[in-house]
């Protein structure tokens, strides 16, 4: 099911009708990708397309022939995947490509989920600065985009000096009457279910967007069950949706980062005890105050941390959750993710009394998981 957000949605479609470029921020499950198909449908298909930069970034020539070969609109007269004479050329052909199909079609919206992944052709020979060349591109083209990224702090750092035609939007969490409405198309059979379930739901995903979904359909499978905290517990067992979800972000930002090892170190200290300072994390890592300072800000590149008042914890506390359960050596226990998953939600809830869930493994079959900016928060 796409996550839809009629008030996110317009707000994009203003950006664009404003000839900016509008930039979707947000983590791992906040709905970026169901938000870039919705605006696809709602702009019609005779007028926008999506693609999914993250797979495209292969070689710029594959990227160029893979493009080529499903843009919907090509220059009459052109084959798919024209060979390029080099990586550059390949390139300097892909940017060409949208400018082109927007001079010989009128206006056309290409929607680019995870853009900053161009970074890929880094590697190839004349290619050294093609984020900047691209972000530098788009804003001259007569084309219309709306661009998408996981990673906070680089988008912000990439357009920095970027030209003001561009747009920064963070997506923000789904609030409560969202999840409720999310929650009457998952289950629209029981009266007053959604109503019910929603405040606990919205609190224990932290309102992402992916994390809503799994446990309104956790809930909504079990029948007669309404425990939000339950569906929690039951989805962090090993075989469970949520773990499944937690630890693909989890490795993902970890492998876009350097210091791999020591990273997950740092993360293992701030899941035992946050916020800490940089004197306390380097004490606990056995580092220097210099060396840690490097990781964290490694960390914070790939927004796994913040830091408030010098202090730092994590962005996500339902990452933070998955790690006290499975940054060590051995599964969690049956009764570790009950206490976890208590103490996890008697923080979240506003409830003077949350009851520990008092079933974990059992629950319905899982499945597999499938400057001249202007911010918007």
């Amino acid at each position: 099911m796409i996550v839809e957000r009629p008030a996110l949605e317009r707000r994009v479609a203003t950006s664009l009708d404003a000839d900016r470029i509008p930039v979707l921020l947000g983590g791992c499950g906040s709905g970026r990708t169901s938000l870039l198909l919705r605006l696809e449908h709602e702009l019609g298909a005779a007028r926008s397309q999506y693609f999914d930069i993250a797979a495209a970034a292969t070689t710029p020539e594959r990227a160029l022939r893979a493009v080529s070969a499903s843009v919907r609109w090509r220059r009459a007269g052109s084959a798919a995947g024209d060979p390029a004479s080099s990586a550059r050329a390949a390139f300097d052909g892909l940017l060409a490509l949208f400018d082109e199909a927007a001079r010989n079609h009128g206006p056309l919206t290409f929607l680019f989920d995870e853009f900053l992944d161009v970074r890929t052709f880094e590697s190839f020979p004349g290619l050294r600065h093609v984020q900047r060349e691209w972000v530098d591109r788009l804003a001259r083209s007569p084309a219309r985009f709306v661009l998408s990224s996981r990673f906070t702090a680089r988008v912000h750092r990439l357009l920095r000096d970027a030209p003001a035609r561009f747009e920064v939007i963070h997506l923000p969490p789904l609030g409560v009457e969202e999840v409720e409405a999310l929650a009457e198309r998952v289950d629209a059979g029981r009266r007053g279910w959604a109503a019910d379930v929603a405040p606990a739901v919205t609190a224990l995903a932290t309102g992402r967007a992916g994390a809503v979904m799994i446990l309104l359909n956790w809930l909504a499978s079990a029948g007669s069950a309404t425990d939000p905290v339950a569906g929690v517990a039951a989805l962090l067992a090993p075989d469970g949706q949520l773990t499944a979800r937690c630890r693909e972000s989890y490795e993902f930002r970890l492998q876009r980062a350097r210091g791999y090892g020591a990273l997950k170190a740092i993360l293992g200290i701030l899941a035992e005890t946050e916020p800490l300072n940089l004197t306390e994390i380097s004490q606990y890592l056995q580092r220097t105050p210099g060396s840690t300072k490097d990781y964290l800000s490694w960390l914070e590149d790939v927004d796994l941390i913040t830091s408030q008042g010098k202090r730092y914890s994590f962005e996500d506390p339902l990452l933070r959750l998955y790690v006290r359960l499975y940054g060590r050596p051995v599964p969690p226990t049956d009764d570790d993710i009950v206490r976890e998953v208590g103490a996890y939600a008697r923080a979240l809830l506003p409830q003077p009394r949350v009851p520990q869930p008092a079933v974990v493994i059992a629950g319905p079959a899982q499945e597999s998981p499938r400057s001249g900016i202007i911010e918007i928060d």
